[in-house]
């Protein structure tokens, strides 16, 4: 019955009809068991999540370059977003940039001054590497519409506010300008509303019946167990990392626990009292079903903190987190927690590889050559000549200097490369293997 609990990769079932007969109205009698469940560091899921830092901002990085007109960017005009990469408080965005010598070409021009300042472009490989996400986005473009459509499924009115869809971005693999690249060419389909707060949202204009299923559904039916489907006998892949201990009363539970009915993450669940275990497997069923829209089968917790209300869930929500390390992995790297969907992952390798995914792959490749080039000094030279580079096109207007020269003052102290690394790196180094 243990390895059954663990699962090995296949949906937890019980052939029981005890509580088929009992009915739902006995199930919502079953209080929230008060069970806690020990959390043990995976190194293994831990690596899945070092490195996501640098690339993440480094492909940001890369998004903005390559959407402005004239294909470059002054430092501090990168600055700007320095919320949307995820770097440490004490790291310049200037010294990130010039780890990747390869990705960003680094030039410097004078303003009215006489002070060169720093502008950065793409180099030829980031460029043609672009290209290739952007052709994979067109090539996938019904997958992540359905993803966005699904989300929006989720919750209570179908909409959510643009900045907490700005958070998923990454995570859904959804382009950086995804509000004026994307979203515009399904006005059949969404809406971009004023909400009550001011703030703009998207809604979702019509309802497409064929995208309500959730995951676990799919993956029962595919498994030949529709009869589990129908009657809402579902349970969750689970697996334990080695020397994960188990005591009886937690398997009893567990055992119990995965009896319960499952309520679709696309079904109203109103009528759910939010003190019960069935209630609780819900909310694991709407994460679940969450990370599954995800290229990579995982999203840092913050991400959901602001999705309570619009999925319809308790206070401490994300309590089901530690209920549930057999489902879920809360990995501590990068200073944050990222929450892991186990089922997902063979090891260190996600189970079924996203396009993007492969894309995301070869630019971790990329950034790793030129972290070693770097180091081996191989750019230093390069970034001699291009100090000295004076183009008309690439003035700065005293203007836009006055307006942001406590950003430029910040970022331009000195331009030799530094020796920040990171756990970040040795992940870059480890895809590449």
């Amino acid at each position: 019955m243990f390895r059954l609990l663990l699962g090995y990769g296949k949906n937890f079932h019980f052939h029981s009809n005890h509580h088929h007969k009992l009915g739902f109205r006995h199930d919502q009698r079953y209080s929230l068991v008060n069970v806690k469940l020990k959390w043990v560091k995976d190194k293994v899921l831990d690596t899945v999540v070092t490195g996501e830092r640098d690339l993440r901002a480094a492909w940001v990085i890369m998004s903005m370059i390559a959407a402005d007109p004239g294909g470059r960017l002054p430092v501090y005009r990168i600055s700007r977003h320095r919320g949307q990469l995820g770097l440490p408080q004490d790291l310049k965005v200037s010294t990130f940039i010039r780890k990747y010598p390869n990705i960003f070409d680094e030039f410097h021009v004078p303003d009215s001054g006489g002070t060169l300042v720093p502008w950065f472009r793409l180099t030829p490989d980031a460029i043609t590497l672009n290209q290739e996400a952007i052709q994979v986005f067109q090539e996938n473009q019904k997958d992540f519409l359905d993803r966005v459509c699904k989300l929006l499924m989720l919750t209570k009115d179908t909409t959510l506010p643009i900045a907490t869809i700005d958070q998923l971005k990454w995570d859904l693999g959804l382009p950086h300008d995804y509000v004026d690249s994307f979203i515009p060419n399904f006005k059949d389909l969404f809406s971009l509303i004023r909400l009550s707060n001011d703030r703009v949202g998207l809604k979702l204009l019509s309802w497409p019946k064929e995208l309500a299923v959730s995951q676990l559904e799919k993956d029962a039916i595919l498994q030949q167990m529709e009869e589990d489907v129908t009657t809402g006998r579902l349970g969750f892949r689970v697996g334990f990392p080695r020397g994960f201990g188990l005591k009886r009363k937690s398997i009893e539970w567990l055992e119990e626990w995965q009896r319960l009915p499952y309520t679709s993450p696309y079904v109203d669940s109103s009528h759910l009292d939010s003190r019960t275990d069935v209630s609780e497997k819900r909310a694991v069923g709407v994460f679940h079903e969450l990370l599954h829209l995800t290229v990579q089968k995982k999203t840092e917790r913050q991400n959901v903190s602001n999705l309570r209300k619009p999925l319809n869930l308790p206070q401490k929500f994300t309590k089901v987190f530690e209920r549930h390390p057999g489902i879920f992995y809360i990995s501590k790297k990068n200073n944050t927690q990222t929450v892991v969907l186990r089922e997902a992952y063979d090891g260190d390798r996600l189970v079924h590889i996203h396009p993007i995914s492969e894309i995301r792959n070869k630019f971790a490749c990329l950034m790793k050559e030129g972290f070693l080039g770097r180091s081996r000094g191989l750019y230093k030279q390069q970034n001699a000549a291009n100090s000295l580079e004076n183009d008309e096109l690439h003035q700065i207007t005293e203007a836009e200097l006055r307006e942001n020269r406590t950003e430029f003052e910040e970022e331009s102290e000195g331009h030799m490369f530094s020796e920040y690394e990171s756990d970040d790196t040795t992940r870059l180094f480890r895809l590449c293997e």
